[in-house]
């Protein structure tokens, strides 16, 4: 489904911990918006029946039936540099993305994404 680097999986774990919600995982969802069509989401929440579950280190990042169908295959990142600091979705689904890394345009039907 999505792999999950050692970078975002320290950080998931930090945060969980922050929180005190150690039953959550990181909710990645797609909807429309954004400069490229459709935007990236991500927030803290429990499954659902249907979703989708990655696990990496004991924390879970979860994927919504809708949302999968854009994003299946990404790798999920954490990076903290002059860009700023955040999780980072690295979608071989996505024909461009805009320079905030958060919208995208999803490649056609057969279409290999451009990188």
């Amino acid at each position: 489904m999505i792999t999950i680097t050692e970078a975002a999986a320290r950080q998931l774990q930090a945060l969980v911990a922050e929180k005190g919600e150690p039953t959550k995982g990181l909710r990645i969802f797609v909807e429309k918006g954004g400069c490229a069509g459709l935007q990236y989401g991500m927030t803290l929440d429990e499954v659902a029946d249907g979703d989708s579950v990655s696990v990496r280190d004991g924390v879970k990042v979860i994927v919504d039936p809708e949302s999968a169908e854009f994003i299946t295959g990404s790798t999920l990142d954490y990076a903290d540099d002059l860009a700023g600091s955040g999780f980072r979705l690295q979608n071989p689904k996505a024909a461009r993305s805009c320079g905030c890394g958060t919208s995208f345009e999803p490649a056609a039907e057969g279409e290999a994404a451009a990188h």
